[in-house]
């Protein structure tokens, strides 16, 4: 056998045998992405649950989350930006069983659901997500209902799909609203029920498609349950429940009633017309402390829409029924409240306030950006009514 007979033979030979090792490997297993959902906690920020993206790549081990909701209030400035609308969270990308670790230890469910992306899909968000995740990309600027923990979730997943997530949600919408959602999941503590009413102004009424609803981690868990590929499978191909909700779950849909805030509007109404000859000092001690809380919280509204971002707290039309002015009332109840007639400018002062929270029925009558707030109109207003009912006239 010539030499070049014999090299070309081993080389056959070589590449042959590597041909048969190569056969003989397992394909990699494929990177798999899930979304974990977290049930609602009992600490106010955590009353709306929460979600993450899972990345189960078995080239690098255990699944990682990767979670778009840690913040540190421990931080310089961090209390400042809370208030004037700039608070900036960050992505964090840890063990998705070290991220489960707290939700565990509080009782806070969670559910995983595994997503029907194809490899090349899922492969260039587990990228984008180990991208993001650096120190130097991590940080993003919050916001309550836009660009939250659970919307950057949303927004990753649609990017995966080639913009199809929001394609399917977008022209849908069942009559919800930011504030009709935050007043259901606050209902549990009254006072964030309470603040969430009095602070959202007609951004927080208008109808939401599902993919606005999205902000909420349920909802988006609730769409993707039911969301379709281009080849009709669905989108959500496995689910399994990691942890038991032990906390209160999260709340239903609560009916709003108007009547029994205009049936104490006018019982307190009444009571201080009736009140106001009878005990004239115990009805001024109770104008002082309507009009110092109307004063106070109508500057707070104030400075929300002139100072700060929280787009949802702008153009309130609540100031009109808490209204800054009643600042001004003050020295009129305290001298009420000594047994010396109040001045001419008190008087004054009383029918313009009361004129304002009149005002604030004019936007429901013209039907112009509705606005929620006829609980607010039915308690406040009738009180109003009565204090310059009863003090207007009155001679210095």
């Amino acid at each position: 056998m010539r030499t070049t007979d014999a090299l070309r033979l081993a080389i056959a030979f070589l590449l042959a045998l590597a041909a048969g090792f190569a056969h003989a490997q397992p394909a990699p297993a494929e990177v798999r992405i899930g979304v974990v959902t977290m049930g609602p906690g009992e600490i106010f920020w955590e009353r709306f649950g929460h979600d993450a993206i899972v990345v189960d790549d078995p080239a690098r081990g255990e699944p990682v989350s990767y979670n778009f909701g840690f913040f540190d209030m421990a931080e310089d400035g961090f209390i400042g930006r809370f208030v004037r609308g700039e608070m900036q969270y960050m992505l964090v990308a840890l063990p998705l069983e070290q991220d489960m670790q707290y939700y565990r230890d509080v009782g806070r469910g969670a559910t995983l659901q595994w997503l029907a992306l194809d490899p090349a899909q899922a492969r260039q968000l587990a990228g984008e997500l180990a991208e993001n995740a650096k120190p130097e990309n991590a940080r993003y600027r919050y916001d309550y209902y836009t660009d939250n923990c659970a919307t950057r979730v949303r927004d990753a997943l649609d990017r995966a799909l080639g913009g199809a997530l929001r394609a399917q949600l977008s022209g849908r919408s069942v009559g919800d609203s930011y504030r009709s959602e935050s007043l259901r999941l606050a209902s549990p503590a009254p006072w964030m029920w309470l603040g969430f009413d009095l602070a959202l102004g007609p951004y927080g009424d208008r109808p939401l498609s599902r993919w606005e609803q999205g902000f909420l981690p349920r909802r988006l868990a609730d769409d993707l349950r039911e969301l379709k590929l281009a080849d009709g499978r669905p989108l959500v191909v496995a689910e399994q429940r990691l942890l038991p909700q032990r906390q209160a779950a999260e709340p239903g849909e609560q009916p709003r009633r108007l009547w029994p805030w205009l049936l104490a509007g006018l019982a307190l109404a009444a009571s201080l017309l009736a009140s106001a000859r009878r005990a004239p000092r115990a009805t001024a001690a109770f104008a002082f402390g309507f009009w110092l809380a109307c004063g106070i919280l109508g500057l707070v509204l104030a400075f929300a829409w002139g100072f700060t971002e929280h787009r949802a707290l702008w153009a309130n039309r609540n100031l009109l029924l808490l209204d800054p002015l009643c600042l001004l009332l003050l020295p009129g109840a305290w001298a009420l409240l000594r047994g010396r007639d109040p001045s001419a400018r008190f008087r004054a002062s009383l029918l313009v306030v009361a004129a304002i929270a009149a005002s604030a029925l004019l936007p429901l009558w013209l039907q112009v950006q509705a606005q929620r707030n006829g609980n607010w109109l039915a308690l406040l207003l009738p009180i109003h009514a009565a204090l310059a009912w009863a003090w207007a006239g009155r001679k210095a």
